[in-house]
């Protein structure tokens, strides 16, 4: 039988390649590939919350070169995939010291010709600590993309507003965007991608800040989640989804509408709110099952919200990547989705 397979793989992936190839707006590449059985532990054993403490021993023992390995081998994975931009975290906090920064930049003077590669800084440490809030500032120096983790000084100081404000003012003052971890937990107790909204219109920073995840959305009413859209396009914040980040999310006993961990593509893209893909952690003590496919993230995001817009598919996995990254220029989705794309996609001058 010589006749092709139909697949939804083999009808997306040619349409991506058109659209400019695959963008992985969000990974965390100083931790990639480091699986054994002591972070296999971590991941069995400790939260979210614990594991943010739990990686130091590994950064503290993780040498220039070690990081520079990671970075490669991330690089290269998205490279082989047809990957044309990537975005990665990098941790530089007490722990990590600038060892993982140093390497990253040299990693991406290796490859510039074969990628672009923009870099975050990670506040695992927050950014109100004050040698964490040193190191949070040279970080900024060294970075295409102010980095931010708020629940981390909401659970250290219940000052989340504050670090929003550090992070949103040093974003401002430095002209860079702002990738920003939100509503991470899976129930209707966070309000972070609201929070944040509200902080990026106070900064005058709207289609400047990107929040990530989103997975708390979903626990919410449903008219809670129409005004929050309404918000988000309001404050022109956009949304990374990383599904095989948080499809392992453990059940609970909180009373939500149904609903799985993943972030509603399927409302937020009606809505307006464009929302690009990444990988989040590859193969570490954070998501040791994500081995860095983007088509794996894609088509579990798509079936996960049962969505098939297959045009706003290839969408999250290019044009509103590139939107993330300050590549081009913030467009809501719904206006993309009912016009041509080249109209509205135009180079963005940052």
């Amino acid at each position: 039988m010589n006749e092709e397979l139909t697949t939804l793989r083999a009808l997306i992936t040619p349409a991506i390649k058109k659209h400019g190839g695959w963008v992985n707006a969000h990974a965390h590449a100083d931790r990639a590939f480091t699986l054994d059985e002591n972070t296999l532990e971590i991941y069995r054993t400790h939260s979210l919350e614990r594991k943010w403490d739990a990686v130091d021993a590994m950064k503290r023992n993780s040498s220039v070169e070690d990081y520079y390995r990671r970075f490669s081998q991330t690089i290269e994975l998205m490279i082989t995939q047809g990957v044309t931009a990537v975005c990665s975290f990098v941790d530089i906090d007490p722990a990590a010291g600038d060892r993982a920064i140093t390497a990253a930049l040299r990693a991406r003077e290796h490859y510039q010709e074969q990628i672009t590669v923009l870099y975050a800084n990670q506040t695992l440490k927050g950014v109100i600590d004050p040698e964490a809030r040193e190191w949070f500032d040279r970080g900024a120096e060294l970075v295409d993309v102010i980095g931010a983790l708020p629940k981390r000084d909401e659970r250290d100081f219940g000052r989340s507003n504050d670090a929003l404000d550090i992070v949103l003012g040093t974003a401002k003052s430095k002209n860079k965007m702002v990738h920003v971890h939100v509503d991470q937990f899976n129930h209707a107790r966070e309000y972070e991608t609201e929070q944040l909204c509200d902080k990026t219109i106070e900064h005058d920073m709207q289609h400047r800040v990107v929040a990530i995840h989103g997975i708390s959305i979903a626990a919410h009413s449903k008219q809670y989640r129409l005004r929050l859209y309404e918000k988000m396009r309001e404050a022109g914040v956009m949304m990374i989804a990383c599904p095989m980040a948080w499809i392992d999310t453990p059940r609970s006993e909180f009373i939500a509408p149904s609903h799985n961990a993943l972030t509603p593509i399927d409302e937020l893209l009606p809505s307006g709110v464009p929302v690009a893909l990444g990988t989040d952690n590859i193969c570490d003590a954070m998501v040791p099952f994500c081995e860095g496919d983007l088509w794996r993230e894609l088509s579990l995001l798509a079936a996960g919200c049962r969505y098939t817009d297959f045009d706003q598919i290839v969408r999250i996995a290019t044009t509103y990547g590139r939107m993330a990254l300050g590549l081009t220029e913030w467009v809501a989705a719904n206006a993309i989705n009912a016009a041509n794309e080249e109209q509205y996609a135009r180079t963005a001058v940052l």
